[in-house]
C-alpha cells in the first residue's frame, strides 16, 4: 500500500466519522432530548466498553479462533470485580492487574 493510499484512507475515515457524528449532533442542536432517549443514552458507555473488549478476549489466541487463557482470566476477574464493586475503574484495574501478572508469570 502506498503512502498516498494510506493517507487517503485515513483522511476519508476521519471525514466519514466526523460527518456521521455531526449528522446526529447537528440535527439535535440545542434542543432538549426526550427523557426516554436520555435514559437509553445513559447506558451507551456501559455497552461500548464490553463491545470493544469482547472480540479482543474471544479471538485472542495465536490463530484468532478462540480465547487466550490469560485474557479470558483477566476478563472474568474484571467482570467479577465490576459486579461486586459496581466501579468501572476498579474493574478495569483488576483486569489489567491480572493480565499483567499472567504475562509476567507465563511469559
Amino acid at each position: 500500500m502506498s503512502t498516498l493510499t494510506l493517507w487517503t484512507v485515513i483522511i476519508s475515515l476521519g471525514v466519514g466519522s466526523f460527518l456521521l457524528r455531526f449528522s446526529f449532533l447537528g440535527m439535535v442542536g440545542d434542543r432538549p432530548l426526550p427523557p426516554w432517549l436520555l435514559r437509553h443514552l445513559r447506558y451507551t458507555a456501559v455497552a461500548i466498553l464490553p463491545a470493544m473488549v469482547t472480540p479482543l478476549v474471544a479471538f485472542s489466541n495465536d490463530a484468532g479462533t478462540g480465547p487466550e487463557p490469560g485474557r479470558l482470566l483477566a476478563a472474568l476477574v474484571a467482570v467479577a470485580v465490576g459486579m461486586k464493586t459496581k466501579n468501572v475503574l476498579a474493574s478495569i484495574g483488576a483486569g489489567a492487574a491480572v493480565l499483567t501478572l499472567y504475562i509476567l508469570i507465563m511469559g
